[in-house]
C-alpha cells in the first residue's frame, strides 16, 4: 500500500492559475469588470472523492460570521495600511500569517 498526500499549498500557488502566486491579491478572483469569478486553482477543501464533507456548512458559517461582524462593526487598522507587511513567516513546515491588530468600532 502507498499513501499519497495532496499538497494543496502547491496547487494554491500555481503560476498557471494565479498571476502573482505568492502574494495575497483579491484580483485573482475578479474579472476585468471587477465581478467575482471562480478560479479553478482555488481548492481550499480539496477535490474529488476526498473533498471535505463539511464544505457547505463551513462556507455558510464563514459567511454568517463575517456578515455579522461587518454589519455590527467598523474595522479600523491601528497601523497605516501602507506600512503593513502581509508576507507570511516560515515556521517549521508551514507558513504563519503575521499578527495584525484591528480595532472593532460598534456601528
Amino acid at each position: 500500500d502507498t499513501t499519497v498526500y495532496t499538497m494543496l499549498g502547491s496547487v494554491l500557488r500555481d503560476p498557471k492559475q494565479f498571476k502573482y502566486p505568492n502574494e495575497f491579491k483579491p484580483e485573482h478572483f475578479l474579472d476585468e469588470n471587477g465581478k467575482f469569478r471562480m478560479n479553478d486553482g482555488y481548492m481550499p477543501f480539496s477535490s474529488g472523492k476526498r473533498i471535505c464533507l463539511g464544505v457547505g456548512l463551513a462556507k455558510m458559517e464563514l459567511f454568517l460570521f463575517f456578515t455579522t461582524i461587518l454589519q455590527n462593526f467598523t474595522l479600523k487598522s491601528l497601523v497605516d495600511p501602507q506600512d503593513l507587511d502581509l508576507k507570511p513567516k516560515m515556521s517549521g513546515f508551514g507558513k504563519v500569517p503575521p499578527s495584525y491588530e484591528l480595532c472593532f468600532l460598534p456601528r
